[in-house]
């Protein structure tokens, strides 16, 4: 690298249950869409206003014991989205898509 190169930033968040900084890829995004919907932001784009959580469970079982993602997101966690949560990053990973869950279906048959 030249000497006038800068090292190339990734975009940081902050998890709302442990409060660290971490790189936005390495986060888990729950968005509340414009039309007030509450889900799983895969692709880290989705419009509305988004809270982030660390991929581990234990930051996922605190921010719901603290309501922290109800807080962040302005409304309350929905009973669907809380259960998912509640059940851990495993789950919550094959259940996140509607559209991939489909996918998957259709191809067993």
């Amino acid at each position: 690298p030249s000497p006038g190169a800068r090292a190339k930033r990734y975009p940081e968040r902050t998890c709302v249950a442990c409060r660290t900084s971490r790189q936005k890829r390495e986060l888990l995004r729950i968005v509340r869409s414009p039309d007030g919907r509450m889900e799983i932001d895969e692709s880290g784009r989705a419009p509305g206003r988004g809270a982030y959580l660390c991929a581990d469970g234990g930051c996922w079982q605190t921010a719901l014991e603290r309501n922290a993602l109800g807080r962040a997101l302005q409304a309350p966690v929905p009973a669907e989205l809380r259960a998912r949560l509640e059940a851990g990053p495993a789950v919550a990973e094959r259940t996140a898509s509607p559209s991939a869950s489909i996918a998957a279906m259709t191809k067993e048959t």
